[in-house]
C-alpha cells in the first residue's frame, strides 16, 4: 500500500462479517448511474440498475478486491490477470477504476454509517488507490 496500512484501521478480510453483509454487487449499477460514461464498456449489458447482468459483473469486482484484500503483500501478482484483461482486452480507460473506487467508498459509507469513520475511509481509500494503481499498470 502506499505508504502502508493505516494503523488505526485493519480492513477486514472479504467473505466474511462486513463483506458479507455489504451490497456491493450495486456497485456497477450505481457506477453506470453516476458516471454514465462507463456503460461503453458495456454494451451487450441489460444496464438497469437491478439486472442480473450488473449483479454478476458486480459479484466479480467484489471477489477479486476480496483476494486484493488476503494477498494485500502481493497485489501485483494477484491482479495480473486482471490487469492484462482490462489493458489489452477491455481496453478500459483507468481512470474508470477510480471512479468505481468512489462508488466503492459511497456504498461502505451508506453502509456503515457512523462507523465510516476517517479512519475507515483512510484505508479503504488507500486500499482501492493501491488496487487501482496495479490494475493501471499494464498501461504504461
Amino acid at each position: 500500500l502506499p505508504s502502508g496500512p493505516d494503523p488505526g484501521y485493519k480492513i477486514p478480510t472479504a467473505g466474511g462479517g462486513l463483506w458479507d453483509s455489504l451490497s456491493l454487487t450495486s456497485l456497477p449499477g450505481r457506477m453506470f448511474c453516476v458516471y454514465p460514461s462507463t456503460k461503453t464498456y458495456f454494451p451487450h449489458f441489460d444496464l438497469h440498475h437491478d439486472s442480473e447482468q450488473i449483479r454478476h459483473h458486480g459479484k466479480k469486482v467484489v471477489g477479486a478486491l476480496g483476494d486484493a484484500v488476503r494477498h494485500l503483500d502481493n497485489l501485483s501478482a494477484t491482479l495480473s490477470e486482471l490487469s492484462n484483461l482490462h489493458a489489452y482486452n477491455l481496453r478500459v480507460d483507468p481512470v474508470n477504476f477510480k471512479l468505481l473506487s468512489h462508488c466503492f467508498q459511497v456504498v461502505l459509507g451508506v453502509h456503515l454509517g457512523r462507523e465510516y469513520t476517517p479512519q475507515v475511509h483512510v484505508a479503504y481509500d488507500k486500499f482501492l488507490a493501491a488496487v487501482s494503481a496495479v490494475l493501471a499498470e499494464k498501461y504504461r
